[in-house]
């Protein structure tokens, strides 16, 4: 037996998987929900159970409650609820007390599906933005969508769109999304990004780099903190023998002197495009030095895909365990049971911080290394 309010569960989980679906006439309706009455033994059994459930349904409102007389041995001619129809969405979301985001997602569907047809299947799959999204945000997001489409190539920067109302850092949270709508449109495999989607310019990708030696800074007009476009740093002729690759920056600006030596700061996963710089691949060592946690030895990993040289510094166990006292918490670990091009000891060590061996998510960042250890570490690499 099915109570009214077990019915409505029900119907608001449906609702849930599939109000989408539902825009534009989809569906199949009458929506049909059984109200699983019950037989006559179990009536008999549950008698005020039963009556309280027929009465229920009795009193109740929306859609339609289809009865049936049923002329049982024991008990007579009853009167049993069977199924619960409501006849269309619009009944369906009154009854949920959705009537105001289906109406406005229905409106906002019904005019974009006939400009953007292509785009029908994917904002079924986007309800919530339709229902919630607020009108000055839909109305500012389908400028953007048109005057994108109109102009595929304009190779402008964000800022110089001329759209109503944008600004670069409102483009900068969306652009997954009208990326998704872009790729849809136009038919482009849907893993591309949103620069090759829109058409617009990309910044340059920079890199930032301190130059230790005093007679390196001489090749480059005196400079000691470079920060410029990959391409350009990529174009010097420096006669670099040690690359010190940082994650954190105030790790890379606490670095004093050290002969023939630069350092890198701030890559991420992004430390698989620094073989392309020629200076890096002829240096005599490169050291990678990140958080010691799951994602920093992923992206150590990483690396020594590109530069096989490239050596690990202060990413061990001893060091992790001897800064117990400073560990923080990785907020996601990383998946894969083992990173390709990670030696033995630092793939145990991975694996060690993914079973939680040391505690839950053991994470060591950079920074948190005391600068007399760390510095101790890094000029030893001297003599190596």
């Amino acid at each position: 037996m099915r109570s009214p309010e077990q019915v409505v569960a029900l119907l608001r989980a449906s609702w849930r998987r599939h109000a989408g679906d539902w825009l534009g006439g989809g569906g199949d309706w009458p929506l049909r929900v059984s109200l699983a009455p019950p037989g006559e033994r179990l009536a008999s059994a549950h008698w005020a159970a039963f009556e309280a459930w027929r009465s229920g349904w009795k009193d109740w409102h929306g859609g339609e409650v289809s009865w049936a007389e049923r002329r049982w041995p024991l008990l007579g001619g009853q009167a049993v609820p069977e199924a619960l129809a409501l006849p269309d969405a619009e009944a369906l979301a009154e009854l949920l007390g959705e009537s105001a985001r289906w109406q406005r997602a229905r409106a906002r569907f019904d005019g974009w599906a006939p400009r953007w047809p292509a785009l029908a299947a994917t904002l079924r799959r986007q309800y919530a933005l339709l229902a919630d999204a607020d009108d000055t945000e839909f109305a500012r997001l389908g400028d953007m969508l048109a005057w994108l489409q109109a102009h595929p190539a304009s190779n402008l920067f964000a800022r110089q769109l001329p759209v109503a109302g944008l600004d670069s850092k409102w483009l900068e949270t969306r652009t997954g999304l009208l990326g998704e709508w872009l790729r849809t449109l136009d038919g482009l495999p849907r893993d591309g990004d949103f620069q090759q989607a829109s058409g617009l310019r990309r910044e340059p990708d920079r890199l930032r780099m301190r130059v230790l030696d005093p007679a390196l800074r001489a090749r480059v007009g005196g400079l000691g903190d470079i920060h410029t476009p990959f391409d350009e740093l990529a174009a010097l002729a420096l006669p670099v023998r040690r690359v010190f690759i940082v994650e954190n920056k105030q790790t890379g600006l606490a670095f004093d002197d050290l002969p023939g030596s630069v350092v890198l700061m701030a890559r991420g996963y992004a430390v698989e495009h620094l073989h392309e710089l020629p200076w890096l691949c002829a240096a005599r060592a490169v050291y990678y030095w990140g958080d010691l946690d799951t994602h920093g030895l992923a992206i150590l990993g990483r690396l020594r895909g590109h530069l096989p040289q490239a050596t690990s510094l202060l990413m061990d166990e001893a060091t992790l365990l001897a800064h117990r006292a400073l560990w923080v918490a990785e907020p996601q670990p990383h998946r894969a049971d083992a990173i390709d091009h990670l030696d033995a000891a630092e793939q145990v060590l991975y694996r060690d911080l993914r079973s939680d061996r040391w505690g839950v998510r053991v994470r060591l960042e950079q920074e948190r290394i005391g600068w007399n250890v760390a510095w101790a570490r890094i000029r030893s690499t001297l003599s190596a």
